[in-house]
């Protein structure tokens, strides 16, 4: 939790609550549904709560934002940047049942009302939003491919409308034919911890009508 308040000073009571429950249940949780690996269970806050509160580095979403989060799993990055962001709305989806019903069951101990948690494709989405975020669920391309048409074309944040996508390794091959719609932040520019060295946040804007 600590390593959650080095870096995001001003929580409210309520959100160091959320924040601070969010390891047992993940803990209850993975223990009969496993969405976290067992190696990485201990560096939860580390690995999957602070890694996906990267994207608040760049973006502080305005109220009344929507998010899609593709892939989630248990809940990663949507339920941290929830927490972060009580006046956004984020739809988090995912194709396996037991994942998403772990995501859904967070969400409602930690009374998060701005979270939906469904169990869908991404191609089945049929509604837009401002953003899409997620956390390297397959190749770029394919990813980009997947969403293009779920993302609005209304702008209202400082950041124009499009992808957030964290990934980790070397992928300049994936993003090159995208170089001139995006952005790869460097999250050890962020986040002092060895984890972070190889991790990335791409931005893509993407334009619809």
């Amino acid at each position: 939790m600590e390593i959650v308040t080095k870096y995001f000073t001003a929580l409210t009571d309520q959100q160091l609550d959320q924040f601070g429950r969010l390891g047992s249940l993940y803990e209850e949780w993975n223990s009969k549904i496993n969405v976290i690996s067992r190696k990485d269970i201990g560096y939860l806050y580390e690995r999957h709560v602070l890694h996906s509160l990267a994207i608040a580095k760049i973006i502080q979403f305005r109220p009344g934002t929507t998010v899609l989060d593709v892939g989630t799993g248990g809940g990663f990055p949507g339920i941290p940047l929830a927490i972060l962001f009580p006046e956004t709305s984020f739809v988090l989806i995912d194709s396996i049942g037991k994942k998403i019903k772990v995501a859904g069951e967070v969400a409602s101990a930690l009374n998060l009302l701005n979270v939906k948690a469904k169990q869908m494709r991404a191609e089945d989405v049929k509604d837009k939003f401002d953003f899409v975020v997620s956390r390297a669920v397959t190749a770029f391309p394919s990813f980009v491919d997947l969403v293009r048409s779920k993302v609005s074309g209304q702008n209202m944040n400082d950041l124009p409308n499009g992808i957030l996508y964290l990934k980790g390794g070397d992928f300049e091959e994936e993003i090159s034919p995208y170089k001139q719609h995006l952005k790869v932040y460097n999250l050890q520019s962020f986040f002092q911890e060895e984890f972070f060295e190889t991790k990335r946040l791409i931005h893509m804007t993407l334009k619809n009508k």
